[in-house]
């Protein structure tokens, strides 16, 4: 499948026309840090092993300035560095670091980020985020994705608890903070295209 996103330009594009590889890879490779620093604002709750983080507004961000590959490679990067044993997970006194992370109950969350990345910037990319309820709808594709593939790993993954257990701790939770939070970062987009427009 080929993914046109040319009459869209993204906003990194916009703030820098004509990037090198060298900047384009710099740029991915700044979003996966800021990622990585997202997991570590972790907050654990009691009755879900699923703790609360920054990351899935970071990830969804990410990917909107990025656009859907750029976005795509730093989520992969991201996970490829946990995998490889860099402490990038959020910190968790039960789960841990490393690949095993991603067969545990986060598991289905950490491997959607790529995917969620990359329809957040494909959404973008195709002029989603130049108006502010646009851009909630493209963050909130995004993030569902992120919902769908963690609750079905909790519930049909390796735990395998059942759908209902799942929802409850996968998703109630989380689900009116997260929706917050796009709504709170979907302003951003717009407020940086207005800051591109209005540049001499």
């Amino acid at each position: 499948m080929t993914v046109r996103t040319a009459d869209y330009p993204t906003l990194l594009n916009a703030f820098a026309a004509d990037l090198s590889s060298l900047q384009r890879a710099l740029a991915v490779l700044f979003v996966t840090m800021l990622t990585a620093a997202a997991a570590q604002v972790s907050v654990p709750l009691p009755f879900t092993p699923v703790p609360f983080t920054l990351q899935p507004m970071i990830v969804l961000l990410g990917g909107a300035v990025l656009g859907p590959r750029l976005g795509f490679a730093s989520q992969v990067l991201y996970l490829a560095a946990g995998i490889a044993g860099l402490p990038v997970f959020a910190a968790s006194p039960v789960l841990p670091q490393g690949i095993a992370r991603l067969l545990g109950p986060t598991g289905g969350y950490l491997m959607s980020y790529p995917l969620a990345a990359f329809v957040t910037g494909l959404l973008a990319a195709r002029g989603l985020d130049r108006r502010y309820f646009t851009s909630v709808i493209a963050m909130a594709a995004g993030l569902a994705i992120v919902f769908a593939c963690g609750v079905a790993w909790i519930a049909w993954g390796p735990s395998s608890v059942g759908i209902g257990r799942a929802i409850a701790a996968g998703l109630v939770p989380f689900l009116p903070a997260d929706l917050l939070k796009i709504v709170l970062a979907a302003a951003v987009l717009p407020s940086a295209w207005w800051f591109v427009g209005s540049r001499p």
